[in-house]
């Protein structure tokens, strides 16, 4: 341990407004009163919108999302700015400092891009109002959307992840870079390992581009389990490609470094897409629950406006796993040791090399492991428990073929992901080693996004009908 190193700073003060002590009552309950008017305001907006079917248009979908938006950007800021004044003690948490920088950073860059994504859907609301439907589609609106939170979440951590540098200077240590040690691969066999995962990976992202181009252009695709799976492949090509270019670099140059700032970065998103994978692939679950358990209901039950929370939910819890492992790896010390026996940076072994106090680290982990893996592997069995009580109700050779074309592809990507990920976490630490983890995180960052482009193509008839009419236009243009 190194104390030395550690920053004596551990809180800021927040003067706050320039406010006469006589004053702070009358200027607690005027921000008070704004602040929960801001509030109701939204809310009314959001609920208003939800249950008038007139109001389920473009402009008033990305509405809602502004007024989301409004009332988390005041909640960032003025019930701490109230709390202060109301207890007169301004100090704030290094900690909370950072993560209030974070959100409002977030929740700013949204506002500036869904009042610029509004103005472009009035351009063609008054410019082009014979083609507004065909225009501001279901998708576009949907993509626009996700881009303004995912350009946000990229500005915000950029900014965070700089400011907690400069925060805290004095605790930077003279670890500038990491040494990943990749593969435990003989040097003869270099050249045929780098072959066979610079095989894979173009596989993994073509196949998975493949399923998003089918499940785009085939309307007949155009289902709730689609729209999850088309989510999951583009997350299975985010998820190898946080890794495997890296790896398969390092295997070319045998330059084995990587900076500081790139590591963290990799452990970022690393984090990021293995948890949406898990929320993704619990969403899939729930969707065939609803399939076999409640047929009659599910186009009810399925609806767009669920299908697009269950996905935004995913997203944003993700989102702030990865940020929360992230933030407290920042304020880590690494002071000599900067060796990873691994291919990519693990969270637990840079967690191993810091010269710091890891138990706030270590806690974190084991919180998100249950709010990430625990309780959607939950959820999983939960579905499944209760389409396997359904089938057996009405035994019969026709319904469990049907429960098995259904779910097939589901359970085995399941299998796949949450197998490995369970073998590696839950195994006893004596029992662990560098090359079984390393060979457990291949298959659940290089094999299994490989694997379910045709595990989905094989065992879906719609889909295998879908890349035939593909191929056979591909042909009828090529001739």
């Amino acid at each position: 341990m190194r104390r030395e190193n550690q920053s004596s700073m551990s809180h800021f003060l927040l003067l706050g407004l320039p406010i006469l002590p006589e004053q702070q009552g009358v200027f607690l309950a005027l921000f008070l009163s704004m602040y929960l008017t801001t509030v109701l305001g939204n809310l009314l907006i959001l609920l208003l919108i939800r249950l008038d079917s007139r109001l389920h248009t473009p402009m008033y979908f990305f509405l809602s999302h502004l007024a989301l938006t409004d009332v988390s950007f005041s909640s960032v800021t003025v019930p701490k700015m109230l709390m202060n004044v109301h207890t007169q003690d301004q100090s704030i948490p290094y900690a909370g400092c950072v993560t209030q920088m974070y959100f409002f950073i977030f929740f700013g860059c949204i506002d500036n891009l869904l009042l610029a994504v509004m103005a472009y859907d009035r351009y063609v609301a008054i410019c082009h109002p014979l083609h507004y439907t065909i225009i501001m589609r279901e998708e576009l609106c949907v993509s626009l959307l996700a881009g303004a939170w995912l350009l946000s979440c990229a500005s915000a951590l950029s900014h965070t992840l700089l400011l907690a540098r400069l925060m805290r200077r004095e605790n930077q240590s003279s670890v500038s870079h990491f040494l990943l040690l990749g593969l435990p691969i003989l040097p003869e066999q270099q050249g045929v390992f780098f072959a066979l995962f610079l095989g894979m990976y173009p596989t993994t992202v073509l196949g998975n581009l493949l399923i998003l181009l089918l499940i785009r252009l085939d309307s007949r695709l155009h289902t709730p389990m689609n729209f999850f799976l088309s989510h999951l492949a583009l997350t299975d090509v985010s998820f190898s490609s946080v890794t495997v270019p890296k790896m398969l670099m390092n295997m070319h140059t045998q330059d084995q470094s990587i900076p500081k700032a790139e590591c963290i970065s990799q452990t970022y998103f690393f984090i990021f897409f293995a948890d949406l994978d898990s929320f993704l692939i619990t969403s899939m679950a729930y969707d065939r629950y609803v399939a076999i358990c409640h047929p009659l209901h599910y186009t009810t039950l399925m609806r767009e406006e669920l299908c697009v929370s269950l996905v935004a939910g995913a997203w944003l819890l993700s989102c702030a796993s990865a940020l929360s492992h992230t933030l407290l790896l920042a304020r880590l010390s690494f002071c000599a040791d900067n060796i990873i026996p691994h291919f990519f940076c693990d969270l637990a072994a840079l967690l191993k090399l810091s010269c710091s106090d890891t138990s706030l680290n270590e806690l974190g982990i084991v919180v998100a492991g249950v709010a990430v893996l625990i309780i959607p592997l939950s959820g999983i069995l939960v579905s499944y428990g209760c389409i396997g009580v359904s089938i057996l109700r009405v035994p019969s050779t026709k319904g469990i073929r049907k429960a098995l074309s259904t779910c097939g592809s589901h359970l085995s990507v399941v299998s796949l992901f949450y197998g490995t990920i369970l073998t590696l976490y839950l195994s006893p630490s004596s029992a662990k080693s560098n090359g079984k983890d390393m060979i457990a995180s291949l298959m659940y960052t290089v094999v299994t996004p490989m694997l379910n482009p045709f595990i989905y193509s094989l065992r879906n008839r719609d889909m295998k009908l879908a890349l035939g009419i593909l191929f056979r236009n591909i042909n009828l243009f090529a001739k």
